[in-house]
């Protein structure tokens, strides 16, 4: 399945590398288009916030969205990763995963199993 992506501070962007992805779709302003199913790896903005170009892309490009991983900082509390809630629920689809920053050995391993 492909990996659809947003990354502003590079941790989604790491996270990527570390799965070893290498042909995934890097969502710059939302103008991309896929036509094939996908999962989105995405950060949190804000306190709690879809990123603006990951809601251009979502609102056009939503009809082969399986699910989202998405990555966060605790500090946040409650806006934990909340952007991986808001879109699981708009688009109905599984909020797979959520993970701190770039994430752990742990959580890589933890992502490789549910996107398989």
């Amino acid at each position: 399945m492909k990996v659809v992506y947003a990354s502003r501070t590079g941790n989604v962007e790491s996270i990527i590398s570390k799965l070893g992805i290498d042909d995934a779709l890097k969502i710059e302003d939302g103008s991309e288009t896929i036509d094939e199913d996908y999962v989105l790896f995405t950060y949190t903005d804000g306190f709690g916030d879809v990123p603006y170009e990951v809601d251009e892309f979502l609102q056009s490009q939503n009809e082969h969205l399986k699910g989202v991983v998405v990555s966060g900082d605790t500090g946040y509390g409650e806006a934990y990763c909340k952007a991986g809630d808001v879109i699981a629920e708009q688009y109905n689809v599984p909020c797979l995963y959520k993970v701190e920053n770039d994430g752990s050995d742990e959580d890589i391993k933890a992502i490789k199993k549910v996107i398989a």
